[in-house]
């Protein structure tokens, strides 16, 4: 399974999400099969919209503890990861998942998207 996880700020606008993921897509030619971000972010109307235009569940995954390759002091002390996006693409994409894109930052910097991919798949 290919899983792009997100992280975004309470006030993101679709946009925003839209075009994090779109600057991480751009990095593959891999596509998504599901979108993935924290429980408690899965009922914001801006991801709502995005999976709904895009035809694509959202899974609520815990990222505690998930190791990321890259570090935000913020988002480490805050919910005990590096970047909200690659571990909620990582845990999504199940035990074993690669990392496929890195996070990357809208323009804005509301929002973040990252890839992963699940074990088996060939990269």
């Amino acid at each position: 399974m290919i899983v792009a996880g997100l992280g975004f700020r309470s006030a993101a606008p679709a946009a925003s999400l839209a075009e994090a993921l779109r600057l991480a897509l751009a990095k593959t030619t891999l596509q998504p099969d599901a979108l993935a971000t924290l429980p408690h972010k899965t009922t914001a109307p801006a991801l709502r919209d995005l999976a709904a235009a895009m035809g694509l569940p959202v899974h609520a995954v815990a990222v505690a503890g998930q190791p990321t390759s890259t570090q935000s002091p913020r988002i480490q002390a805050g919910f005990d990861t590096g970047s909200v996006a690659e571990a909620a693409a990582l845990v999504a994409a199940g035990p074993g998942a690669q990392l496929v894109v890195s996070r990357v930052v809208s323009a804005d910097g509301m929002a973040t998207a990252a890839i992963a991919a699940g074990k088996g798949l060939t990269l």
